[in-house]
């Protein structure tokens, strides 16, 4: 169970999920053309969870000290994971992550895609250990590679298939996607704010500069509700513009997206406590998971 809380096991399931959902859901309900199988789609999921929790145990590595102010009950590495079988567990998954990204981008036919894995590899290994205390480099860095975590689908899965007599509707698929991803960015780029809210102590205590560092808890808060105001704004917007033809969708963004992002906003407003930070954190994934389950019912947009 340590090594599962060590990579975050809950978050790689989501992640994984919304690349299920993403393929079988939606590319499959509206009938583009795709370029990978089951197995090698398979391949690609367990490239991405495995660059993803390596990046998790890195992360934790570095993070000790800080842990050790901020979530003491919480600290697995040095506690009930040793800081070198931790490295060792990084150096591994990473392996398995590079090479099935390897394996996937020689299976379609682009090997050049490789790279994609070794350049997030190195960044998530560079964020934990310099990038992470440089003022909101870190949190935009991490809500990039969230949302890359959604993009890559339609990177390998549609591109490789684009051609002249489909190329309309590949690109709407990927433009659809493209959207799931800036919501992604949106979504986590507030809520690596509220974790550095909450985690301010420890960080201080580390050096870093992180925005409620450097502007004060109170003022990032405010931060933290300003950008959850402009959340709702631009999906009711999107709602507007793009989804108005089906009912059911607008009634699932306002009800499961908008609502519980009004609640947020209101947490933010008169956020006082711990307590509040750490519901706010919660709602987050919350409006983060029915976003991402609503790709199931796109369809009713295109078809």
């Amino acid at each position: 169970m340590n090594l599962l809380n060590l990579i975050r096991y809950k978050n790689l399931i989501f992640i994984g999920l919304t690349q299920v959902f993403i393929k079988y859901g939606f590319f499959h309900s509206i009938g583009v053309d795709v370029a990978l199988n089951t197995f090698q789609f398979a391949l690609l999921v367990i490239a991405t969870l495995s660059i993803a929790a390596a990046g998790n145990v890195i992360n934790d590595i570095h993070d000790v000290k800080a842990d050790a102010i901020n979530k003491p009950t919480k600290v697995i590495v040095g506690e009930n994971i040793s800081e070198k079988n931790a490295y060792r567990f990084f150096f591994t998954l990473n392996i398995i992550g590079v090479f099935s990204g390897f394996l996937v981008s020689n299976l379609i036919g682009k090997p050049v895609f490789a790279t994609l894995f070794i350049i997030t590899s190195a960044l998530l290994y560079l964020y934990a250990s310099m990038i992470k205390g440089i003022l909101l480099i870190g949190n935009i860095l991490i809500a990039i590679l969230v949302a890359f975590s959604i993009l890559i689908v339609a990177f390998f899965d549609i591109l490789p298939t684009i051609d002249v007599s489909n190329a309309e509707d590949q690109f709407l698929a990927i433009l659809v996607v493209t959207h799931y991803a800036c919501f992604a960015f949106f979504i986590n780029l507030i809520r690596e704010i509220v974790k550095d809210i909450q985690d301010i102590n420890g960080d201080k205590n580390e050096g870093l500069n992180t925005l409620p560092i450097a502007i004060g808890r109170e003022r990032a808060t405010t931060v933290v509700f300003v950008l959850g105001t402009l959340a709702i704004f631009a999906v009711l917007l999107y709602t507007y513009v793009f989804l108005y033809s089906s009912q059911v969708l607008v009634l699932y963004f306002l009800l499961l997206v908008v609502a519980p992002f009004i609640y947020f906003c209101s947490k933010a407003y008169d956020s006082k406590t711990g307590e509040d930070l750490s519901l706010m954190s919660t709602l987050l994934k919350v409006i983060m998971f029915f976003g991402m389950c609503s790709i199931l019912l796109y369809y009713m947009v295109l078809t």
